[in-house]
Formats: C-alpha cells, structure tokens, sequence
C-alpha cells in the first residue's frame, strides 16, 4: 500500500476506541481531515471500550442533569426513583482518596469540570445514554430505586454499543479507519516536529504524513513482558480482561521521540476474574468473567484464609486494586463464598455458562470442592468468620452499613452476613488486568511532554496511555470518561495545530 491510500490527512489518530474517536470526531469539529488507525482487524476494533460495561463517571447535579444524557427518561421514573447527586466536590473527594491524593491535580481539575459538557458533546455525537439499573442501582421499596456510588448512567448497548455509535459518528464525519494497520514509530523531522507514523498494513511497512498525530491505543497491559517488567514478578501471569492488541506500542512510539514518563508505572487496574477465563479478552462474554459480588460474601486464599475487607467500600472503589490482591495470594486464585441469602442478588457475571463454580448443600462438602484450597482450614475460618458477624446491625445494599465483624485478624467493614443458610456457593477467581496507569506526561491541551517539560510539536495523546491520573487504584468508570475528555481536548488542541503548521 502507498501513501497515497491514506490520503493526506491533517490528523492522524492512532487507535480506534473511545478516546481516539473522540479525538478524532473533536479534530474533525475543529476543521482537520482525520484518519484513524486500528491495529486490530475489523471485528474486534475499538481497543479496551469495547470489552468494558460503558459505566461513565460524570458530575451531575441532580435528575435533570441526567436528562440531559438520558432524554428519554420518563416522568416516572425522574419522580419514583432516587437519582441522587454526583457533585465535583464527591468526584475531587474520590480521586483523592482513591489515589492516595497523587493524582495530577491539573489533568483531575480538567476531568472532573470538563465531565458532564463532554458527554452532552457525545450524546450530540450520537452516543446514547441509560440508566444503569442492572449495576449501579438497588430496589429499595415497591419499584423504586436507589442509585449508589456515583453512576447513574452508562452508555447504551454498553462498550460495544459505544464503540459502534462512535464508529457510525466518525463515518458520518467523513473519517476513515484504517484495520489490521498498527503504527510502529513516529516520523520526525531534524528538529524533533512529529511529520507523521510509520505502520505496518496488512503487513506491509508504510509511512503515512500528517501535520499532527494523536496518541490513544491504550497502555502496556496486553504485553506480558512489559508487565512483568513495570509490575513485577508474576504480573506476566495475570490474564488480560480485554484486547490483546494494547501492546504499549504508543507509549513506546512517544518515548524514542523524547516524551517523559510519568505515571505509576508499577500499578494498574486489575479485578477479580474467572479462574479459567481465556488468556485474552472474549467478545462474545464481554465483561462477564468479572465477578463483582464480593462485598456480599467472603474471599478465601488456597490457605482457606480470608486475606481483605470484602466490605471497606462500595465495589467502586475497591474492584480495581483487589486483582492485585488476588495475584499476591498463593497459586494466584481466590474463591468467592456465598450462601442462600445472597445467592439471588448476585451479579448477572454469576450466572454466564462460562463460569468457575461449585455448590454444596453443607459447608462441609463445599470447602471440598474448592480445589486448590485447604479444605479443613477454609472451615475453620468460615466459622470463625460466621461467630464474628454482628448480626444485630441491619443489612442494607445500597449504603455502607456498617454490618460488621468484631475480633477477627481481617475483619470486614460493612454487610457481613453469616454463611450458614444452604444451598452455598463459591467462584473461582484469579487476576485480570484492565489498563496500565503509568504512560505519557501530558499538558492540560493534550501535548506531549519532552524529558525537558516542553510540549513536542505536532504529538499529542489520550487515553489509558496518559499517566498521572490514576495512582494505587481508580473510581469505577472513570477510565471511558477520562478517554472522552482527554480525547476531545486532544483532537482539538491537535486540528488547531495543524490548521496552524
């Protein structure tokens, strides 16, 4: 292929998931032709996006703020169900407290104010919004809801219904992607000005010229190798919830042409996984190999211990660093335990065909079948565990209740309930890895930074593959919305740019 089946674009995006889409459609507002290029073939474009639930963290003020995004929401439920309030102030709060307040004060301010108007901008765009009934909500009387940590909307059809409608956007926009057709390098001229990338199609080696060039095809988290260097040891290990196609190439690309690392580069998002989940993310599943009910029952190690606080926090805020508490535990595997009082609220992942499970009508057979565990020891602390509880505080879903355990080594925060109703049932889980946090030192325009400071002309990015956001852990939903403003922000400072060269 020559380079002249690329055209002459003003702005190449690398990527083709929600980030690099919204720079892309942002350029293409701004008066650039634009063209995307997507490593991975056609049916399992759009990077990361596509594997996720499409949950979006966003500032809203109450429920007309939400109709907004969601203009078909009825009357009924804006009067009968209980929205609440997602105020910047709450978001500051849980960046903060979720990062251990090392987040980039600069590039947070820009995603949390920019939140709310850059998802109007999406659903302009053509992206549709929904309640998110299933995750983030629990019937609390009658058919009233409750809504809880922050979430109230995701994108319809989830990450693929985001990934197709931004896809139908680009199209309609006049901009072409480019599948099976990953860059490889950056081209520069003497002075270091980006003049465009060097890619592979369909494996053949091409350089394709552009006056601006958007980084956004995601972080190092599908590269075992450079998990295991930035992680650590047994992160090669650990299996990847999404693309396999998230190799670090970008960040790579921008570090020979000079960027700063920054970031966390030895943490990332990482949850709790089916046991024997494939190696790579599955289309067909999605998300599904989650397992995200944990706050109701317990987790036990192969030791039959109890090795966190299955309850310190909503799952919002502690789904993303206990992957990593899972890699740590011996033979890198938990069970999740649950009995009857539960079993029917558990998440839809719990019941997908493809699932580590077993079940038992007493405790004694099912700490049996937990394979990899020790069995007299997981009875020990079930009932240790079932002694500790304090059953005179009411359970209660849809806040930090308090429920409790007293006098154990672990003991846990908020809705213990006691294990001791059957039938019971445990989910084998292991380590998946979602996105890397450490990447690029962006500015608040969306340049990439030298090793110097200096914003590198032409070289922009977006995405997982900006660091500095996200230190130790991440708010749920944070990382689709951040590609979206980060995004946006990108394309255009990049347009603007070209329109100026």
């Amino acid at each position: 292929m020559g380079t002249t089946d690329f055209g002459k674009p003003d702005v190449i995006v690398v990527g083709a998931g929600n980030a690099a889409c919204c720079a892309a459609l942002a350029a293409r507002e701004t008066g650039a032709s634009v063209i995307l290029l997507e490593a991975a073939p056609i049916e399992e474009c759009g990077g990361n996006s596509r594997y996720t639930a499409g949950l979006m963290r966003v500032v809203y003020n109450g429920v007309e703020d939400l109709a907004q995004l969601i203009p078909d929401l009825t009357a009924e439920e804006k009067k009968t169900h209980d929205f609440g309030a997602y105020t910047a102030e709450s978001y500051y709060d849980d960046m903060g407290r979720i990062t251990q307040y090392r987040t980039d004060p600069d590039l947070c301010e820009i995603l949390i104010s920019r939140s709310f108007e850059t998802l109007v901008w999406l659903r302009k765009k053509g992206v549709k919004f929904q309640p998110s009934y299933g995750r983030q909500s629990y019937k609390v009387e009658g058919n009233r809801y409750k809504f809880w940590g922050g979430l109230a909307a995701e994108t319809w059809g989830g990450g693929p219904g985001l990934i197709d409608n931004e896809h139908k956007a680009c199209e309609r926009e006049g901009i072409r992607i480019f599948y099976e057709t990953p860059a490889t390098g950056l081209v520069t001229d003497d002075e270091g000005h980006v003049l465009g990338v060097r890619a592979r199609n369909k494996g053949r080696n091409v350089e394709i010229r552009a006056k601006a060039v958007v980084l956004a095809c995601g972080g190092f988290e599908s590269n075992a190798e450079m998990r295991a260097r930035y992680l650590g040891p047994g992160w090669d290990l650990a299996k990847v919830r999404g693309t396999r196609y998230n190799t670090g190439l970008g960040i790579r690309m921008a570090l020979e042409a000079g960027a700063l690392a920054y970031g966390h580069w030895s943490g990332c998002h990482a949850v709790g996984w089916d046991l024997n989940a494939p190696p790579f993310g599955d289309l067909a599943v999605g998300d599904q190999f989650q397992k995200h009910s944990y706050p109701w029952g317990i987790m036990v190690n192969a030791r039959g211990e109890r090795f966190v606080d299955e309850g310190a926090d909503f799952r919002n805020y502690t789904y993303a660093k206990y992957g990593r508490v899972v890699l740590e535990q011996p033979g890198m595997l938990a069970w999740q335990i649950f009995d009857a009082k539960i079993i029917p609220m558990l998440r839809d992942e719990y019941r997908i065909k493809q699932v580590t499970k077993v079940s038992a009508a007493t405790l004694e057979e099912l700490v049996k079948k937990l394979e990899g565990v020790d069995a007299a020891s997981c009875l020990r602390e079930i009932r240790e565990y079932n002694k500790a509880v304090r059953t005179d505080i009411p359970f209660n879903m849809a806040v930090k209740d308090g429920r409790c355990t007293t006098g154990l080594r672990i003991n846990k925060s908020n809705w213990a309930n006691t294990i001791d109703e059957p039938p019971f049932e445990a989910y084998g889980v292991t380590c998946g890895v979602t996105f890397s946090f450490g990447g690029l030192k962006i500015t608040t325009n969306g340049e990439v930074e030298d090793t110097a400071g200096k914003p590198i002309p032409g070289l922009y990015a977006a995405g997982e593959l900006v660091g500095g956001l996200f230190y130790h852990n991440y708010p749920g939903g944070t990382g689709l919305t951040s590609g979206a403003v980060f995004g946006r922000i990108a394309g255009t400072g990049a347009a603007r740019y070209a329109k100026g060269a």
